[in-house]
């Protein structure tokens, strides 16, 4: 099928995203508010680096969309006149979850299974989280689904407001189970905004939306287990990886994978045949980015390596924002919960990476047990074993994921840190704090709303989370002059 990008025609093939369609065909998605190139970054409707025109609609997340025949696609802002008037609906059942991966999916089988009627949302255009991104995951019939909708605000106790490309709706619930996920973390280094240099589970996620990956040389790096998992799928679609690059200690990776549990001993052995020869570099982290290349930090010493993409991504962060934003009380950036998964706030549940990183058997785990006492039930003694026998490897997950200290000297002053405003590094230094950064540099005053520098400025600067307030994603003006419950 055909689409047009800038005007100009390009072919594509079904199912392919519109940010992998024009990534391939302009190697980039946007001019930043400096004018710099850029292209996605995270590939799941985060980072919005991704953002183009579609059919005269401004500001549309292209990694969220997939291409259809005739769309007219522009990289340059165009001023969008508001729409007169938009759908409003609303639904109800006796429990909500936000989030369809591992954890919702999990959590509204649990509701169903105890009689009780669920909803799930998710802001991506399939079930399965990034995970199973894939598709194909099962949904029980009797689980009312909504993809495509992302939850904005909460206009009123027992009711949260979402938007979908038709329009805005209200779900009203008794009981709310909040299964948001995670997302990458990334540090910022000279040249990381370069439209070649993604997120390790960005450039996973593109490829998988479509993003032509065959002959191409790539360097991954950063840190934790996604780095392998990542350059063993990239391999198996024809990349050519040049080299792991991890930034952390090869004794403590080593005493890692020496305490591994059987499950994940038998995934590393199924990968290791995609990663035979694959080079792997501990205390190595890329330290600038450049067209053609990157030149990596390797013990010290710098050393330049010819690629064609960068995927770096250092470990993963909760996203807890929709959490914060109803008051749940938080812990080292987690959700706390207690053991049926219950938060602070009365009648709402939390389950999965927003209570920390834990790998995918957690998050089912959590998600049961979530959805069974949200449906007014017990959950099994099985269930609460194997949960916390793998929040023991969760913390062991976390013990080699820290960052080390020297990775704070990554940015130079002139490193552009805010991605959706151009702050730099040296700008930033001279404030005080967040609230400082945001009034005088409008450092995360952007559309990512601080997603992506708020935790490197959390690492680099010793600041606290920016506070959440909604609209917790960008929001048509709709969705506040609606009529519906603020009353």
């Amino acid at each position: 099928m055909v689409i047009t990008v800038d005007g100009q025609p390009v072919e594509v093939q079904r199912g392919v995203s519109v940010a992998a369609a024009v990534s391939a065909a302009k190697g980039y998605t946007r001019r930043s508010v400096c004018g710099e190139a850029r292209g996605p970054l995270c590939g799941m409707g985060i980072c919005f680096e991704c953002r183009v025109t579609i059919d005269g609609h401004a500001q549309q997340r292209s990694c969220q969309i997939p291409a259809a025949a005739g769309m007219q696609i522009a990289t340059e802002v165009v001023i969008e006149r508001p729409a007169a008037s938009v759908g409003h609906g609303r639904r109800a059942a006796d429990v909500v979850v936000v989030g369809a991966g591992p954890a919702g999916l999990a959590a509204a089988t649990a509701v169903v299974r105890g009689g009780q009627r669920a909803i799930l949302i998710d802001d991506n255009p399939a079930v399965g989280g990034q995970i199973w991104r894939a598709g194909g995951v099962p949904v029980a019939p009797s689980i009312e689904l909504h993809c495509q909708t992302r939850v904005v605000d909460q206009p009123a106790p027992g009711v949260l407001r979402a938007e979908n490309p038709d329009g805005i709706i209200d779900f009203s619930y008794r009981k709310l189970v909040l299964a948001t996920g995670a997302r990458e973390r990334f540090l910022p280094f000279p040249g990381w905004t370069l439209p070649r240099v993604l997120g390790a589970g960005g450039l996973q996620a593109m490829v998988k939306a479509g993003l032509p990956i065959a002959g191409k040389r790539v360097v991954v790096a950063g840190t934790g287990p996604l780095l392998p998992l990542v350059a063993a799928y990239l391999r198996q679609h024809g990349a050519k990886i040049i080299a792991i690059a991890e930034q952390q200690q090869a004794p403590l990776l080593m005493k890692f994978l020496s305490a591994l549990p059987p499950k994940k001993i038998l995934e590393l052995m199924k990968m290791a045949p995609a990663l035979a020869g694959v080079p792997v570099w501990s205390s190595t982290w890329p330290a600038e980015a450049y067209a053609g290349g990157v030149t990596l930090n390797r013990w010290g010493k710098l050393k330049k390596i010819a690629c064609d993409y960068v995927a770096c991504g250092f470990h993963l962060i909760p996203n807890t924002e929709l959490a914060r934003m109803l008051g749940c009380a938080m812990q080292n950036g987690c959700v706390v919960v207690n053991e049926r998964q219950e938060t602070n706030v009365a009648d709402v549940y939390c389950a999965g990476e927003p209570t920390g990183v834990g790998g995918v058997e957690l998050a089912e785990a959590e998600g049961a047990i979530a959805g069974t006492a949200a449906a007014g039930q017990g959950p099994s003694k099985k269930l609460l074993k194997q949960r916390e026998r793998y929040r023991r490897f969760a913390d062991r997950l976390d013990e080699v994921c820290a960052l080390r200290p020297e990775l704070r000297d990554l940015p130079r002053a002139d490193t552009v840190v805010c991605r959706c405003e151009d702050v730099t590094y040296g700008q930033l230094t001279a404030q005080p704090d967040t609230r400082a950064a945001k009034l005088l540099t409008r450092c995360g005053m952007g559309p990512c709303q601080a997603r992506v520098c708020g935790p490197a400025c959390e690492f680099l600067l010793g600041w606290s989370a920016p506070a959440v307030r909604p609209p917790v994603f960008p929001a048509r003006v709709a969705a506040f002059s609606a009529s519906a419950s603020r009353e």
